[in-house]
């Protein structure tokens, strides 16, 4: 009965060399930042923009070209807007009850997202924002969908 149980004493239970680091993690880097450096960290994003129903139309224009701006100043992608205009807001949001909504996408840095967040709620005219991070099978789908003439 006691040859079945394997003793600290015994020849299987030696020390053994840890495995191998991978590269960069033993210079200080983490495991995590292996691949950042030859892909970067781009990531697709949409932002589904709320503005103001009483902006008048140059005004949001300015608005979507200043996010157009940040997005190239960042060495962001810009893929586009899209209006879905005037709509009937859940609750009152300073007193108004109507906004006007414009989906953009793009694909650019996390920090720049920061950057592009604050400056919509420093924004006169942008009532909420909300920045969501698209699949990147969505993304790889519709650059398909744009080469085959759909």
């Amino acid at each position: 009965m006691a040859s079945n149980v394997l003793s600290l004493y015994s020849h299987d239970f030696l020390l053994r060399p840890a495995p191998g680091f991978p590269n960069g993690v033993r210079n200080g880097g983490a495991a995590s930042d292996r691949r950042k450096e030859e892909l970067g960290n781009v990531n697709p994003y949409e932002v589904l923009l709320m503005l103001d129903p009483e902006l008048a139309d140059e005004r949001q224009n300015e608005i979507i070209a200043r996010v157009q701006e940040i997005v190239a100043k960042g060495g962001g992608t810009w893929h586009g807007s899209e209006s879905w205009g005037r709509r009937k807001l859940a609750y009152e949001i300073d007193h108004k009850t109507d906004g006007t909504y414009h989906l953009l996408t793009f694909d650019c840095e996390p920090a720049m997202l920061d950057e592009l967040s604050r400056v919509l709620r420093i924004t006169d005219g942008a009532m909420r924002h909300m920045a969501t991070r698209r699949p990147k099978v969505a993304a790889t789908q519709r650059a398909g969908a744009d080469t085959t003439g759909e």
